[in-house]
């Protein structure tokens, strides 16, 4: 048996591989610098965990895999290397973790951990036991990560640090590109060029699904046509071969017709979906998997069923509490893309409710580098909350958010970085009816829990 040890097993990337390698009978050790719940998951789950990095940690192990935030000084990659220790990062090992399987990639700046999510559950659903890596807990399966016995593996493939440029998929998604992580991609022509590249890695008898309805991703698509892979379009283009018409929002929900046309002169329907998750943006999302559904020749009407269930991932728009009238909820985004189309989604299914948006600014250089964009953003919500800066990997003791505060108006925008000081004051300005969103990547999902608990509060009084 290989024993394997994770140098940042915490982390959403390092903990999913932990529980696939956990289930397929290795001996899975690791560390990290807090216990968060993930890596309390997967303690629970077997792994032998350490809080700290210490050299004397990884001893047993015949491999080191560590996260993009490890850095090379960390004294259990000292250690390893000291010692012979093969030392891979995160991207360097997944091949070795997917080879045997048919490979299913969802890339793309907003969107791939749901479109991923819906894809493994539609697969679940259709009883072919897919193995799966995603970024968030996949609500219904409770996981977000397993090793299942069938032929697929559908992941979550993340730009950050080339991280998919170790993959050779049979089906590569790319849900859109707009320009993030300006730590590793200072440009956007570098950001451009590494989805250029995770393309060129599609088997040659594979194919890519790129959505038509972002720009970039339409470049990309472009760009791409001397590929030996198959490269298709989907979305709501008239020029998709994967084509979503008639949007309708009933109730907050979106419902849509799905249509295949492969060519001019042939075009069929697939069926008539519904989605159980809030957003237009889920409709590009439950296309994309749906056309990967259908590449792959398994039913498109099971499918279908299956998504119309699908109720999403963790901290993805989930509703953790409803207490005195007000719905709390947390959300993962933290690109001013994601923001709006979030607050667009809360605004179809709480039409006559007051927004608050409470946002956790995740690094420095994303929140410094889009500060107008997070302002459009995070204008669409009615009352507007601006914690400090989840730092992550960077350090800036300089910069603050709260020039984006100070850019919206007086009445809407308050900077309160403590956390504890942002739930006081939301416990004395909400009132029934009221729904907050805490936007969050990193710890910010303490202010829900804390404003959920004095929401109880009140009420016992």
């Amino acid at each position: 048996m290989k024993h394997i040890h994770l140098i940042g097993i915490g982390g959403t990337g390092l903990s999913a591989i932990a529980r696939v390698l956990l289930e397929k009978g290795y001996t899975v050790s690791g560390s990290d610098r807090s216990a968060l719940p993930l890596f309390n998951a997967i303690t629970a789950a077997g792994a032998r965990t350490f809080l700290g990095h210490a050299a004397e940690q990884i001893a047993g192990a015949d491999l080191v895999v560590h996260s993009s935030a490890i850095p090379d000084d960390n004294p259990e990659v000292i250690a390893a290397r000291s010692q012979g220790i093969p030392v891979l990062k995160r991207s360097e090992f997944l091949e070795e973790l997917t080879g045997d399987k048919v490979t299913l990639a969802v890339a793309g700046s907003h969107g791939k951990t749901t479109t991923t999510a819906m894809l493994v559950w539609m697969l679940d659903r259709l009883g072919t036991e897919p193995s799966f890596i995603l970024g968030g807990v996949i609500r219904q399966l409770g996981c977000n990560a397993r090793a299942g016995a069938g032929p697929y593996f559908a992941i979550e493939a993340d730009e950050y640090d080339y991280m998919f440029l170790g993959l050779s998929p049979k089906i590569a998604i790319i849900t859109n590109i707009e320009h993030d992580h300006p730590d590793c991609f200072p440009t956007q022509a570098e950001y451009q060029q590494a989805f250029k590249a995770f393309l060129e890695r599609v088997r040659p008898d594979g194919l890519a699904l790129i959505c038509q309805d972002d720009p970039q991703a339409r470049v990309l698509m472009n760009e791409m046509k001397e590929i030996p892979a198959q490269v298709l379009g989907y979305g709501t283009s008239t020029q998709a071969v994967y084509r979503a018409e008639n949007i309708q929002i009933i109730k907050g929900y979106p419902q849509f017709e799905l249509f295949y046309q492969p060519n001019p002169s042939r075009i069929k329907k697939l069926g008539d979906v519904q989605l159980s998750v809030p957003g237009r943006h889920n409709v590009l999302n439950a296309t994309a998997a749906l056309a990967a559904i259908h590449a792959l020749g398994l039913s498109e009407q099971e499918a279908i069923n299956a998504v119309k269930s699908f109720t999403g991932a963790d901290r993805r728009f989930e509703v953790i509490g409803k207490v005195g009238g007000v719905t709390v909820i947390d959300d993962y985004g933290h690109h001013p893309t994601q923001l709006a189309s979030t607050l667009e989604a809360a605004r179809e299914l709480y039409p006559k409710q007051r927004l608050w948006a409470v946002w956790e600014p995740h690094t420095y250089s994303r929140t410094q580098a889009m500060e107008d964009e997070f302002t459009q953003a995070l204008d669409l919500a009615d009352k507007v909350i601006v914690l400090k800066i989840y730092a992550a990997r960077e350090n800036n003791p300089v910069y603050t958010a709260k020039r984006i505060a100070n850019a919206l108006t007086e009445k809407k925008a308050s900077y309160i970085p403590d956390f504890d000081s942002a739930a006081d004051f939301l416990l004395e300005n909400l009132s029934p009816g009221d729904v907050v969103i805490t936007f969050s990547a990193g710890k910010a999902t303490q202010v829900s829990q804390d404003v959920l608990a004095g929401l109880q509060q009140q009420r016992q009084r």
